[in-house]
């Protein structure tokens, strides 16, 4: 048998119930592979004790049959979501020593339902970032490399850590964060699943703010079933987060029927952008002969205002990140550098505790909320976000569900984009428009670039529909096969 640590969450769960492993054997495993992967940087913080206390207690549950759906199930959890004792730092300086008294709603979910939790996951500091690269602590490593090369390559982000933790087996699922894209695209890279819910589906309560209009959790695993149990439990109304929706929470897992026959399938021509791959075009072209293949019937359709979504969403993510961190000013925990007065404590605490591209963001969201300019950049971004939301609305008029590409490029190399903003943004520019729009999508790994990388397609779903995304999803993931992984190279 292969090693624990390379079985899906539904493999585990039926492993479990089986009595085939302990939740103890689960957690060993896991704890193993993460201590041998080191080299990926995926983990800041490891939590051995706190993962072999919580699998003892899974066993108990288990061998009285009251286990919870994730029962012994080892997850890693982004930096980004604040865990009561453990330290959270949101992968930067200026949350240096934080260790939350309370549990994000998203972690308590998925502890009372079982969940054992290894440690917590790198990521871009406070999720700014397509790479991973922004990090306080450095780097993570994609476990995936280019055939015949040993350039590392980045795994994507915000959410990094969480699809390299995924991809290189370390653990079954990982929670993630997804403001423009950064739960999809790392996936995509790392050829993983990575669904991003509607906003309002999972609690924001307890994670650390970007953008609040926009940031919405969900997991990374390695296939659709495993998005869709994890999903099933972080997802949930909750009366401390004002943006939570009071809506039933469907059976995600149910939805998987394989059966698409007579469903109608997006597919939207802006999508098409100048100097797309040929590999990224071909992949979405045999995305569409498999749904028709299935049985689902192609329209072409129109998002008029796709163009503006970046520029737009390079405003409203900016000002709201500007307003969010002001509350990271060295007084009530984390970094502080003493100063002569309160204005000169601040100042030298968030120019020593905030990273490059965070002070970027922070600028450009001040500039544009600043006295003269909210109306010409802020409010007409706003403007502009009714409008791509209204053009979603109407395709959905006409389909079920849209496909497109995930990302415009398999993953890159560390450090070949980092010192181009603008480059880096670009890699967003399939996945913000539902940010933008608060709608779900999920990303399915579907094949090979020529150098031998994952690379991703996309299906966008009407507000709250995940079932269809699930059930869409499943039947990409049945035609595409994937079956490639990682050579294992770091350990």
């Amino acid at each position: 048998m292969s090693k624990l640590s390379d079985l899906t969450i539904a493999e585990m769960r039926d492993g479990l119930a089986a009595k085939s492993f302990s939740a103890s054997e689960l957690a060993t495993d896991s704890i193993s592979a993460v201590e041998a992967a080191r080299d990926l940087n995926a983990f800041v913080t490891e939590t051995p004790e706190k993962a072999l206390e919580m699998a003892k207690a899974s066993d108990a549950r288990l061998a009285k049959g009251d286990a919870g759906s994730l029962e012994g199930i080892p997850l890693g959890i982004k930096d980004l979501f604040c865990t009561e004792g453990v330290l959270t730092t949101a992968s930067s300086h200026i949350l240096d020593g934080y260790i939350p008294p309370y549990e994000s709603t998203v972690t308590a979910n998925l502890w009372r339902d079982g969940a054992v939790m290894l440690g917590k996951l790198n990521c871009d500091e406070f999720a700014m970032g397509s790479s991973n690269e922004t990090s306080y602590y450095g780097n993570v490593i994609n476990p995936w490399r280019r055939d015949g090369s040993n350039t590392p390559l980045v795994p994507g982000g915000s959410s990094g850590g969480s699809s390299a933790a995924v991809a290189a087996r370390l653990c079954p699922g990982a929670t993630a964060t997804d403001t423009g894209g950064s739960i999809r695209q790392p996936a995509a890279f790392t050829g993983t699943v990575g669904i991003k819910p509607t906003y309002g589906r999972c609690s924001r309560w307890g994670i650390a703010a970007f953008a609040s209009s926009l940031d919405q959790a969900g997991p990374i695993t390695r296939t659709v079933r495993d998005a869709a149990i994890m999903l099933g439990s972080m997802s949930g109304h909750d009366e401390k987060d004002s943006t939570s929706v009071d809506i039933a929470v469907p059976n995600f897992e149910a939805a998987l029927t394989g059966d698409i026959r007579g469903m109608k399938i997006g597919i939207p021509k802006e999508y098409r952008i100048d100097g797309m791959s040929s590999e990224i075009e071909a992949l979405w072209q045999q995305g569409i002969d498999w749904m028709k293949a299935a049985g689902a019937e192609i329209v072409d359709i129109s998002l008029p205002h796709t163009k503006y979504a970046l520029p737009a969403y390079y405003i409203v993510a900016p000002a709201e990140a500007s307003s969010n961190l002001a509350r990271y000013d060295g007084v009530k925990y984390g970094l502080r550098e003493q100063g002569k007065d309160i204005t000169d404590l601040y100042e030298k605490t968030r120019s020593a505790g905030f990273g490059a591209e965070v002070k970027r963001r922070v600028l450009i969201g001040t500039y544009v909320l600043s006295a003269g300019y909210y109306d010409a950049y802020y409010l007409k971004a706003q403007k502009v976000r009714t409008l791509i939301k209204r053009d979603f609305e109407r395709a959905f008029e006409t389909v079920d569900t849209i496909l497109t590409p995930a990302t415009p490029t398999a993953a890159f190399g560390i450090a070949e984009k980092s010192d181009d903003p603008l480059a880096m943004y670009l890699n967003d520019i399939f996945t913000v428009t539902v940010n933008m729009a608060g709608l779900p999508a999920i990303t399915i790994p579907a094949g090979l670039s020529g150098e031998g990388t994952p690379l991703g397609l996309q299906l966008i779903g009407k507000a709250f529909d995940e079932v269809t995304l699930f059930r869409v999803g499943g039947v990409v993931e049945d035609a595409a096969g994937f079956e490639a992984k990682p050579d294992n190279w770091w350990a």
